[in-house]
């Protein structure tokens, strides 16, 4: 199904599943220890051996020599891979560094070996024998240290640009005669998501299975094939189950290789599970970034110019965080710039991390907004409302296919009680507590992807394959209310079956666009399917309900077409080029800072989001609170901290990287405005998995200040920021 008109009245607006509060149809497997994640198929035969991965000791250099013998001579020890004995191996198009590294090193934690032993204990003991020597080189690990001589990025990362410029700013920014020019930073940060990366592998003769905990299933297919040097046609990946992924699994790891290779080695199927450090170091991150905005207004609190620069830091061949990305479309301004300037560091890779680019960029230009605005004297969701547009800032001829924006703000101000807000900071108090209210926009871009999907009737059932992949979002729901609103069924009689390389290739899980894409693929194989069963019942027009197909008079149960098979998916044309397609949100928040100590204490949050049809609003509330408690770690908590000595990050466990659980959480509110978008798909959603974290550590940050006084530009906001600025205790 190509889609390349704007959508009009089609069977999911019915409404009678899609758009319900619907529980999670997996969630009896998931309660009860019955889903079967990659590390947990325990019927294999012969029974999987264990691989323990060994990790660079240091960052930078070289291994000088690597003494295996006794590692060997351990007991229950199968096999030793390693460099160079593991045969040739390419790198997978979508990996920085190579995912088993030897003799030189690129980063501190690179896999330069695994031990396959028959059980985890065995496999462990024995690679702590393993001696490696090395010889280190002189590293680049100071982001801070290198940002003066970093270079502008060649892209964006993403095939866009990472330089814009509309008008003159130099000339507006001059001219304007209220200014804001303020650094701001954001640390690294670790997707720490509940299930480690982990794989079994299985080869029976030339071909290789793997179980994997893995986002996008056919970006793993390639970039296994090629790392390998097989066809993608002998491999096969499976990844029904997720626990958690955040963007760290949209790539290969090496986890996965390992698992083939030490399988391949020890002759039977190996299982690998990364310890946390080795998640930490050895996978990917969210990359520290500096960021510079700079904004010019005039009296009335119009912007007419604004520039975001960032500087952030990755492997050579990596690319930058995408940190101006948002400010880009977000205010109107005649006079922009944009820039992302990328330093070679020697760090572990930094790549996607939940919602990249708007993540850390509106942490610092939210707090730009509310800076901005009290200069200006204006109240920071007037000053928000005096720059919204409706149109793509640096195309005005492009205008947005929804944006509201403003709408956003204004209930979330009646709902949240903004008028309670002192605007002037450190004068509301509870006790001993300084209460503080504050604001930020959310803003993420609606992504579009092919998708695919294969969908078959058996008796009474409707069938779903397709490899979409579910990471705790709620795919397997929302997929199983658009077959049964297409399909005219009821939701038990759905079955939906995923993650499975064997099923037609979906969109996958990120960037918030698995949502949007995987149902509209799965409306486009139930349209031809529907078309299948209209024309073997002999009907020029069909309606589908209750498990029937009626027309001119008569009505058929669906399961007399028992056998019927359509696969299909969607394509798209050029709507995503003429109107500029993005998600909308407003972020409250409420603090209380402890008047002495500078402890800060969340009191309450609200989100209104503006993402287009919300297929399941049970799941989608969850998405946007997930989202919300991440920002508070980003607001308060979360830093990845670098040995710049070194090369490594120190607290590369869940001892030492702090996140918010759920003591740490209030009452969260969401309220998702009522809307469809008909220019996304014919599902006229969006995504909303994402939105939630933008800009909500900035409300934080806002909210502190607002509380205290003392404006942090340096995240997290922790207590020693705040205890020399805090108001003296009466």
């Amino acid at each position: 199904m190509r889609f390349d008109q704007p959508a009009t009245t089609n069977p999911i607006d019915q409404g009678k599943v899609v758009g319900r509060p619907t529980p999670r149809i997996d969630g009896p497997l998931k309660t009860t220890g019955t889903a079967p994640y990659a590390y947990e198929h325990h019927d294999l035969k012969p029974t999987p051996a264990v691989g323990f991965v060994i990790g660079a000791g240091i960052a930078k250099g070289r291994v000088a020599a690597m003494d295996l013998r006794a590692a060997r001579a351990a007991p229950g020890v199968l096999a030793i891979v390693t460099a160079q004995n593991a045969g040739k191996l390419g790198k997978g198009s979508k990996n920085t560094a190579r995912l088993l590294g030897g003799p030189e090193i690129d980063h501190y934690h690179q896999a330069l070996a695994v031990v396959v032993a028959e059980s985890f204990e065995q496999a462990r003991a024995a690679a702590a024998l393993v001696d490696i020597r090395y010889e280190e080189a002189k590293g680049r690990f100071d982001l801070a240290a290198e940002k003066p001589h970093a270079p502008i990025a060649k892209s964006d990362g993403m095939g866009g640009k990472a330089v814009t410029k509309h008008g003159d700013f130099e000339a507006g920014f001059a001219k304007a005669p209220v200014q804001l020019d303020a650094s701001y930073t954001t640390p690294d940060q670790a997707h720490a998501m509940m299930e480690p990366h982990a794989t079994i592998a299985w080869w029976e003769g030339q071909k290789l299975t793997v179980w994997t905990s893995n986002q996008m299933i056919d970006w793993a297919v390639g970039d296994l094939a090629k790392t390998l040097g097989l066809p993608k046609d002998k491999i096969h990946v499976k990844s029904p189950f997720v626990g958690g992924g955040f963007g760290g699994k949209l790539f290969l790891r090496a986890d996965v290789v390992l698992a083939a290779l030490g399988a391949r080695a020890a002759g039977r199927p190996v299982k690998i599970a990364l310890t946390r450090p080795l998640m930490f170091n050895n996978t990917t991150h969210r990359p520290a970034t500096l960021q510079r905005i700079r904004i010019g207004a005039d009296q009335d609190g119009r912007i007419q110019a604004i520039a975001h620069e960032s500087w952030s830091g990755n492997l050579p061949g990596g690319g930058p965080e995408t940190a101006p990305a948002q400010t880009r479309l977000l205010y109107a301004g005649e006079h922009r710039h944009t820039a992302m300037h990328l330093a070679v560091l020697d760090l572990p890779e930094g790549n996607a991390m939940r919602a990249p680019g708007e993540a850390p960029g509106l942490m610092a230009l939210e707090i730009a907004m509310d800076e901005m605005a009290e200069k200006l004297g204006l109240d920071p969701i007037e000053f928000r409302l005096r720059n919204d547009t409706q149109v793509d800032p640096e195309k005005p001829e492009r205008p947005f296919s929804q944006r509201r924006l403003a709408e956003c703000l204004k209930i979330g101000a009646e709902r949240f009680g903004w008028t309670r807000r002192n605007a002037q900071p450190a004068k509301m108090r509870d006790g001993r507590w300084l209460v503080g209210l504050g604001v930020a926009a959310a803003f993420r871009n609606n992504l579009l992807m092919k998708s695919k999907a294969r969908v078959k009737l058996e008796g009474e059932r409707v069938i779903v394959e397709t490899d979409m992949t579910d990471i705790g979002t709620g795919s397997y729901t929302i997929i199983a209310q658009t077959a049964a609103e297409t399909m005219g069924v009821t939701l038990d009689k759905v079955v939906v079956r995923l993650g499975d390389s064997a099923f037609p290739v979906s969109c996958g899980s990120g960037g918030q666009w698995g949502g949007n894409n995987s149902t509209a693929g799965v409306y486009a194989a139930c349209m031809k399917l529907r078309g299948l069963v209209a024309q073997k019942a002999g009907l020029a027009e069909a309606e589908f309900a209750d498990g029937q197909v009626r027309g001119g008079g008569k009505a058929v149960a669906l399961k007399s077409f028992a056998g019927l098979v359509a696969e299909d998916g969607i394509e798209y044309g050029d709507l995503d080029k003429r109107y500029q397609q993005s998600t909308f949100g407003a972020h409250f928040a409420e603090v209380a800072v402890d008047a002495t100590t500078g402890e800060v204490r969340v009191r309450r949050m609200l989100a209104v989001c503006a993402a287009g049809r919300i297929l399941n609003p049970t799941s989608a509330r969850s998405q946007v609170i997930g989202a919300m408690t991440m920002g508070v770690g980003a607001a308060l908590m979360e830093a990845l901290h670098v040995d710049t000595r070194r090369g490594f990050f120190v607290n590369h466990d869940l001892a030492g990287y702090e996140v918010p659980v759920h003591a740490d959480i209030p009452h969260q509110d969401v309220v998702f405005l009522d809307e469809t978008d008909p220019i996304s798909s014919p599902m006229k959603a969006k995504g909303v998995g994402e939105l939630g974290i933008c800009g909500a550590a900035a409300a934080v940050a806002n909210a502190v200040y607002n509380a205290t006084g003392v404006r942090v530009r340096d995240y997290p906001v922790t207590l020693d920021k705040l205890l020399d600025g805090l108001p003296a205790v009466a």
